[in-house]
Order: C-alpha cells, then structure tokens, then sequence
C-alpha cells in the first residue's frame, strides 16, 4: 500500500484484494476439502454441522466471530475437536486487510501529515481496549478485531517511518543490540506464557515489541539476521502458511481418532492424542 502511494499518489484496492485472495483462497481451500472426508469419518453428526459452519465461516474470513460466539475457549481440551479452529487468526489478518487500506487511504487523502500519529494512536487505542476487555469479557477480547488491531498496526508503523519518513532504524548507536533483545522477549514469552495469562492484554507487549526490534533493526551483518538467513529458517518461512493451516487439523483428527496413542521415549511414556472424543476411552 505504501509503495503504491509514494510511487503513483493512488492505490488500487483491486490490484490489493486480488493479490489478497490468489495467495490466501487456494490453500485453505485445498484444506477444507482434505479435511472433509476425515471429518466425515470421525465426526458425530451434530458436531459435523458445527465443523460446516466453521468451514464456511473461514472461508468468508468470520470464523473468530463464530467460535466466540459458540462459546469454545481457544487452548482448552475441547479446543482439538474443532479441526478448523486455528483459522480464526486468518480472520482476524483478513479483516484488517479489509479496513486498512480503506481507512489508511482516507487519512492518506484528508490528514497525510498526521499518518503517522494515526497508526500510533491506533496502537495505543487498541492495546488500550484489550487490556480493559481481557478482565472481563476474555473471549470477546481473544478472537475479535478491536483487541488485535493493535499487533497488526505495530507493523504498518515500522513500514510507515522507513517508507514515508525515510527513518533509517539501524543506525542508532545501540541497534546493534536490539534484535538480540528482541528475541529473548520472544523466546521468554515462548518459555513462561502460559493460558492463564490474558491475551491480548499489555502483556502481548513482550512478544510484540520483541518482533518490532528484530524487524526494525536486523541488518546484514547482525546475528540474529545472520540466525534467522540461514537456509532452514528461510525455507520454514517460505511455507508457513502452509503449515499454518495443515497443524491444527492434523492434531485435531489425531485427538479426535485416538490415532496415534502414544510414544514411548527410553523409559517414559508421553502421550500424543487420546481417544476421549465422544466418550470413547
């Protein structure tokens, strides 16, 4: 969006949503339909019209509309049954796609020496607006837009300062240190987040700001770039979204199928999936 507005003073929401749509729509479809027959199989035949509604909910990119209001708290043990649960987060990402562009070209237009303080402002209003909800309404404030906005903007604000401001974010005399920082607040909040902490609440901010700084100040010549170019980080990069959309229903039917049970490494036994769905044991 930025690089068609500096180039051209216009953008071409068509251009966008297309492109939108080619890298989005093929894949996930192609996962619904490979998800079909296994739900077929191993789904109850109520629980089969909720696996049709969340399958046409994430194809319209509503589904976190639709799990919050189905009642089901993201990372509890019932959580698995739903195969296509993980795709309320695409909702979430296509949603803002959505009213982005749309609000960014307004202010573009109307207001283009205060773009910057419009994106800031978003990002404070939204972390704002999560911290109050996570206290009381946790999934609402789990699954919908007006509490992730925030994350999202954090992005545009780096795309923002090094597009139209032309701020350089590497050349501070400390930026050499900041993407190592920013990845002990990620690997941190990997180790010790866990689901009774409220999310997205001024907490995200750790993991957040921790990928900010490693995108804002990596450079050629600075460990974590060197880390994170080597070429199994590039190519788990490359098909992320693939496996984005593959791991959930995977782990899903393998809960749901009691397939496999359990491994056994050296002595002890850990175990995988078990077959607790609808009352099998």
């Amino acid at each position: 969006i930025f690089k068609d507005l500096l180039a051209t003073g216009n953008f071409s929401f068509k251009l966008f949503y297309e492109r939108r749509i080619r890298r989005i729509l093929p894949a996930l479809f192609t996962v619904i339909i490979a998800c079909i027959p296994f739900a077929w199989m191993f789904i109850l035949p109520l629980d089969l019209i909720d696996f049709s509604k969340s399958s046409i909910s994430s194809i319209l990119f509503s589904s976190n509309i639709f799990f919050h209001f189905s009642g089901l708290e993201y990372g509890s043990q019932d959580s698995l049954l739903k195969p296509l649960l993980h795709t309320w987060s695409l909702s979430v990402e296509e949603q803002f796609y959505i009213l982005f562009p749309i609000i960014f070209l307004f202010f573009f237009i109307n207001f283009k020496k205060f773009l910057g303080r419009f994106i800031i402002l978003g990002v404070i209003i939204g972390l704002i607006i999560a911290e109050i909800t996570s206290k009381n309404f946790i999934s609402l404030n789990f699954y919908f837009i007006h509490t992730r906005i925030w994350e999202l903007l954090a992005g545009s604000l780096i795309a923002y300062y090094e597009f139209f401001e032309k701020k350089n974010f590497k050349e501070n005399a400390l930026s050499k240190f900041y993407p190592s920082i920013g990845l002990l607040m990620i690997i941190y909040s990997i180790i010790f987040f866990d689901d009774t902490m409220r999310h997205p609440s001024l907490i995200t901010l750790i993991p957040v700001l921790g990928t900010v700084l490693i995108i804002a100040f990596s450079k050629k010549t600075e460990i974590v770039n060197t880390l994170f170019s080597q070429k199994i980080f590039v190519q788990i990069g490359l098909i992320s979204y693939s496996l984005y959309l593959w791991h959930h229903p995977f782990l899903s039917f393998g809960k749901i199928s009691g397939f496999p049970t359990t491994i056994y490494p050296g002595s002890g036994t850990i175990t995988i999936f078990d077959n607790t769905y609808a009352g099998f044991t």
